[in-house]
């Protein structure tokens, strides 16, 4: 009996570390939907798929020429750029019209979505000229905004070896031209070399939004780098070059901008002018994570838009927003440690792979949650996407404790089924068919090819963080390799027990090629939300939206106020960006949205607030936030009849 109990005792270790990763398999190992299940929650929605017109290029690639520090990660170099943005840029009132990033071709096209109004213009290429311009450089993703306030929407394009470009929608041109916009300078400065060509900072950017960030009543710009400035896709380099100096809590990399409007002129010669502000506006912590995605969005209430920072490689942050119009002004706020809640599960202490970021009620208290796509890549790199739920008790509450420090919010992925999607870039939270629940879709996929490197890839997930710095440590990752190549678009339906399923492959969206890009919005204006989907190296594809019984809606398109512009160009008015929406209906039940100004990865919605209000009936209770161009707030309950309403936003709320 001694000698079994002596043995038991040297086993102890063993066996009490074999219960553990029992029990956690099963904790987090997630029932799966029967087909049946699947096909029933997938009823509610159908989507037809078609191609937007391109315009020809003779330049065709599937691989970037990179600094030659970088030549054997080069397809790990060309794994991003492919973007989308749908809004309404020809002032027909409809948000059809999208802004494709293509890397293929390297360019930035505009084009009419698919379908009803598809040859009200010829697909066309944006051109930064007479700006000056280089061969190493590239964008990476394009934001709409009236960024000269004319009520006719322009472009901010942001790039990789570049500072960003904006497009200003000329007052007066005929059809929908690359002749209608004129490139300006985001950050202005003498930016040309000895022939003529760029010659710059090279910023490096992956994430860019535009909101009001100081209550003065104008947007604002910010840009999140990816890498540090330097030479990344100039192959007549070697060297100059980093790579992130860990995997989990990365501090190395690009800067954030913040360019706060300074004034702007409409006309045939559009100006917008911007200046930066200074670096410690943001805290120490925030300015140089690797950032893929972001955020801006009003949670606490007071117009003012707080910033969700998604980064690569460790940390996310959720910055409080201080700031006066007469300073900008953010504060680091984190998730308090309670227990059950790991540290790579709290807002600022995560140690996971941040690539995209968007806000939504998703339960209906009134309160924005938010939903963060990460890497989580089963049998590959399994980390989390984090659904992080707001757990204070109203508005105030969670005011007191931003300003407090603390990120009251819980992560839910594990116990709601979103947790594993793939390799994960954009996510976009929006109701597709009008069913009073928000739908999440997600982008997927990172390099596409023949030859497994997950391996390679695993042995530098174990290496020490000293040498992860070093490009020349990175596995190969080249032509024909492929990593997470083969994973699918994800689209997660909440069912009758709260959990989500993602029913993408009943719907048609599995496509097997990688995606980077969401952009949503009612293209053709039937009450439904359309979507967009940028590939990296594929066709990108309009989603238009059949399903076949939705709910109801209430659909708003909000402008500032503003005098009637000069020039034949429509101009059907600038959107109140961060402007707050709370519809009650006659149940009681609550539904918040926003005037968005950018969320995302590579994906951004159009400036309309879509609300899908299910089995509601009759007329709902409406409660808007804005503030005015001089920076005032002002808040009006309306009631309206379901459907869709414009309404302009001055020192009242008026439909026009």
């Amino acid at each position: 009996m001694t000698a079994i109990l002596g043995m038991l005792r040297r086993q102890l270790t063993g066996v009490i570390a074999l219960v553990v990763v029992v029990g956690f398999f099963f904790a987090v190992t997630l029932p799966q939907s029967s087909a049946e299940t699947k096909s029933d929650l997938a009823s509610d929605y159908a989507f037809a798929g078609h191609t937007p017109a391109l315009p020809t290029s003779d330049k065709q690639q599937s691989i970037r020429k990179v600094n030659k520090a970088y030549k054997h990660i080069d397809a790990w170099m060309s794994s991003v750029g492919a973007a989308v943005a749908m809004n309404d840029l020809d002032g027909d009132g409809l948000p059809n019209d999208l802004c494709l990033v293509d890397p293929r071709t390297d360019q930035v096209i505009v084009t009419p979505t698919p379908g009803k109004g598809e040859k009200r213009y010829q697909p066309f290429e944006l051109d930064a000229a007479p700006l000056p311009v280089n061969d190493v450089m590239a964008p990476m993703g394009c934001v709409p905004a009236d960024l000269n306030e004319d009520g006719r929407m322009d472009l901010l394009i942001y790039m990789w070896g570049r500072t960003p470009v904006i497009h200003l929608q000329k007052a007066s041109h005929g059809t929908l031209s690359a002749d209608a916009f004129k490139p300006t300078e985001a950050v202005p400065g003498d930016n040309a070399g000895p022939n003529g060509e760029y010659d710059g900072p090279q910023w490096n950017s992956n994430a860019a939004t535009v909101a009001d960030l100081n209550g003065d009543g104008h947007d604002d710009i910010f840009i999140g780098n990816y890498f540090p400035d330097g030479p990344i896709i100039d192959p007549s380099k070697d060297g100059g070059v980093t790579m992130n100096h860990s995997l989990s809590h990365a501090q190395n990399g690009g800067e954030k901008h913040i360019l706060l409007c300074k004034g702007a002129t409409a006309g045939q010669d559009p100006t917008a002018t911007f200046g930066a502000v200074p670096a410690d506006a943001l805290p120490e912590e925030a300015r140089n994570g690797w950032t893929l995605g972001v955020s801006a969005n009003d949670l606490d209430g007071d117009l003012l838009p707080e910033l969700y920072i998604a980064n690569d490689f460790g940390q996310d942050r959720l910055l409080y927003n201080k700031s006066t119009p007469d300073k900008v002004s953010f504060a680091n706020v984190e998730t308090t440690r309670t227990p059950g809640t790991p540290k790579s599960k709290r807002i600022g202490e995560d140690s996971f792979k941040g690539m995209g970021v968007d806000f939504g009620d998703t339960n209906h208290d009134g309160l924005y949650d938010a939903f963060v796509s990460n890497l989580t890549v089963g049998w590959g790199i399994v980390e989390s996407n984090f659904h992080f739920v707001n757990t204070a008790a109203n508005q105030a509450d969670l005011r007191a404790k931003l300003q407090d420090g603390e990120a009251p919010f819980r992560d839910v992925s594990g116990g709601d089924g979103t947790a594993w999607a793939g390799w994960s870039w954009d996510v976009k939270l929006a109701d597709f068919a009008n069913t009073g629940e928000q739908q999440i879709a997600q982008t997927n996929g990172f390099i596409k090819g023949s030859t497994n490197r997950w391996p390679q890839l695993q042995e530098l997930a174990m290496a020490n963080d000293s040498l992860v710095a070093n490009p020349a440590f990175w596995p190969n990752a080249n032509a024909g390799d492929d990593i997470a190549g083969s994973e699918t678009l994800r689209f997660f339906v909440k069912g009758p027990d709260g959990r989500y399923t993602d029913v993408a492959p009943e719907l048609g969206l599995a496509v097997p090629i990688p995606t980077r890009g969401i952009a949503t919005g009612d293209a053709d204006g039937d009450g439904l939300l359309d979507f967009a989907v940028a590939r990296q190296y594929g066709e990108p594809i309009f989603y238009h939206n059949e399903a076949r019984a939705p709910g109801g809606y209430l659909n708003l398109v909000l402008t500032h106020e503003q005098a009637a512009s000069a020039g034949s160009a429509p101009a059907p008015g600038s959107p109140a960006t961060g402007a707050q929406v709370t519809v009650t209906t006659a149940d009681g039940k609550k539904y918040i949205q926003r005037v968005d100004g950018g969320s995302g990865h590579g994906g951004k919605r159009s400036s309309e607030v879509h609300i899908g209000l299910g089995d509601a009936k009759g007329p709902v209770e409406v409660q808007l936030k804005w503030r005015d161009r001089q920076g005032k707030a002002h808040e009006q309950v309306l009631r309206l009849e379901q459907g869709k309403h414009a309404l302009v936003l001055g020192d009242t709320a008026e439909e026009r």
